[in-house]
């Protein structure tokens, strides 16, 4: 893959404008904008992008920083999903801390936003308060955000709780978008000032990059992630007014700014010494692109991955019309295409081989996958196994140079695996996932050394592009993860089976 991103001076100049920051007040409540970990769509855009970048910058402060992560009981109530891992914001929250303490960071407190006594929110927070951790409530306030005199008072800020911290940079952090961060980080603030200290706020942005333009595959891009949410890239008028200088946010901060360069005033009592939202954040990507090319074209390809995933939620009921005919736009905006993908025709063609052969009109599950090579590999779904297992094993033999005639799977194996799935534990899915048949390539391996040597192939498709002609199971879309291919998926499903599709 080439690369168009230089890591290693974008974590110096992120860190250094970060500590400026921090040098001018007793401390600074640092809003994280995107995911604090894996941040996946940051490393598909920019080439050469660690996921773990932000946190490997915070390990570097980790004397200097500790952490609030906040989460909507809202979000909790309804169970709303993380779509890269297929887990509920509430579970997204256990793993955070997780992952914070493996990096040696000190996770302060979590903060319940909007909290009306939701019981899912309720059991929630007594398991965190049960292993240790501390837990603060915040609720809805009346007239927020624009009833500046309400907000800044002891019925507003003052009355949340301040959460107690120790160290001059506090990250305030979240599962994903919309989950009470800035209101947490002014409500800090209120708090702060209250005790005669001299508290600041900033965003640590990655998205949209104020330095390069508009209409930029990068910051369309961001776009195409945040669909559901309806953010537009605009050009920053307060920054332009300032400055003369043309930067790039999106809507929801330049829209809040007025409010929010108020609130800032009346809870420090002088003038903000923020003039525009771009001021705010600390947003230093624009200068670790070293190849625009490159970030060009990775960028498009999101942009399509993004339609396709908009695609299938569009069919399976989470999203509106509204927000799918968005993201199509968005693909016209670049007069992309879905074939744009090269592993999508592919996929297709094979599909469409087989249904000839078999005359069949229903769906022949096909999934593609391209090879650092360039190679592209197809596996078909069928009684024994699913196509996205098919392909795996394809791969591997592939890369391993084992004839296709060779089988890597014992039917002694097989048969009692298809045996406990079926009949012992009922399941209707009799094809084997791609979970079930990498176990049992596994077993094959403790006594097949061609088996082994496949099996140490897996290493071999990180970061390779797939498309399936149907959408996946959430399991083997997170195998899929797991093994670092990013595959997207034609809106159809595998079968006629509502509830026993897979």
């Amino acid at each position: 893959m080439k690369i168009g991103f230089d890591h290693k001076k974008y974590l110096e100049e992120q860190s250094k404008f970060i500590l400026e920051r921090v040098n001018n007040y007793d401390k600074l409540y640092l809003e994280f904008g995107g995911k604090l970990l894996f941040d996946y769509h940051a490393k598909r855009v920019l080439p050469g992008f660690d996921e773990n970048a932000k946190i490997k910058l915070l390990h570097k402060l980790k004397e200097k920083v500790e952490i609030i992560v906040c989460v909507y009981a809202g979000d909790i109530e309804r169970n709303k999903i993380r779509g890269d891992f297929g887990i509920t914001y509430d579970m997204d929250v256990l793993r955070l801390i997780d992952d914070l303490r493996d990096y040696d960071l000190d996770v302060n407190s979590i903060v319940i936003t909007r909290y009306d006594g939701q019981p899912a929110a309720t059991v929630f927070m007594n398991k965190l308060q049960r292993r240790g951790i501390k837990v603060y409530t915040h609720k809805a306030i009346k007239g927020y955000p624009t009833d500046v005199d309400t907000i800044v008072s002891d019925e507003g800020y003052g009355a949340n709780p301040y959460i107690e911290t120790t160290k001059p940079i506090v990250v305030v952090t979240a599962p994903g978008p919309g989950s009470g961060k800035l209101a947490t980080c002014l409500s800090q603030l209120y708090h702060e000032h209250k005790r005669g200290r001299v508290a600041g706020y900033s965003k640590f942005e990655t998205f949209p990059v104020w330095n390069v333009p508009l209409k930029h595959p990068l910051n369309i891009a961001y776009e195409a992630a945040t669909v559901d949410l309806k953010d537009v890239n605009m050009i920053d008028s307060f920054h332009f007014d300032a400055y003369n200088e043309v930067t790039v946010n999106y809507n929801r901060d330049i829209e809040m700014f007025p409010v929010l360069k108020r609130i800032i005033e009346k809870i420090t009592g002088a003038e903000s010494v923020y003039k525009s939202p771009t001021d705010m954040g600390v947003n230093r990507v624009g200068y670790g692109i070293i190849d625009d090319e490159v970030v060009k074209e990775a960028s498009k390809q999101e942009i399509i991955r993004r339609y396709f995933k908009t695609s299938c939620e569009y069919k399976k009921g989470y999203i509106d019309e509204e927000t799918f005919q968005r993201s199509k736009l968005i693909m016209e905006t670049l007069n992309l295409k879905e074939e744009d993908r090269k592993v999508v025709m592919p996929a297709r063609e094979r599909s469409a081989k087989l249904k000839k052969e078999c005359n069949k009109n229903d769906t022949c599950p096909v999934v593609a996958l391209e090879l650092e090579d360039g190679v592209f590999i197809t596996g078909k779904g069928s009684n024994v196994m699913s196509a996205a297992a098919a392909v795996v094993l394809n791969a591997i033999k592939y890369c391993a140079n084992i004839s296709d005639e060779i089988h890597l799977l014992s039917p002694v194996i097989l048969e009692p695996i298809i045996n406990l799935k079926t009949n012992t534990l009922g399941s209707k899915n009799i094809p084997l996932d791609c979970e079930e048949i990498l176990i049992a390539l596994s077993i094959c391996a403790a006594t097949n050394p061609t088996a082994q040597v496949a099996l140490e192939k897996l290493t071999m498709l990180k970061g390779c592009q797939a498309h399936s002609t149907t959408i996946l199971s959430r399991n083997e879309e997170q195998v899929f993860r797991k093994l670092g291919i990013d595959i997207t998926c034609d809106p159809e499903y595998p079968t006629l089976s509502l509830y026993y599709n897979n």
